[in-house]
């Protein structure tokens, strides 16, 4: 069986890009490339399920939106 899962992609000051599946809660990884992101993020989604045992919330992604605030 096929799931498909959204991701958010940031990439830190130290030049690592993270991903971040919202459905499933504390899904996240990091690697150095693209690449290994992809590969990693679906083994932590294997992972995450694997221990889970339990359903995930589905949600509709909408979009991203940057705001700035004055601080």
């Amino acid at each position: 069986m096929s799931r498909t899962f959204d991701m958010i992609i940031e990439k830190d000051s130290d030049g690592f890009y993270i991903s971040t599946v919202p459905a499933l809660q504390g899904c996240h990884t990091q690697a150095k490339s693209l690449d290994e992101l992809l590969v990693r993020t679906k083994e932590v989604i294997e992972l995450c399920l694997e221990v889970e045992k339990t359903s995930y919330e589905v949600k509709e992604f909408i979009g991203m939106q940057r705001l700035t605030v004055s601080v």
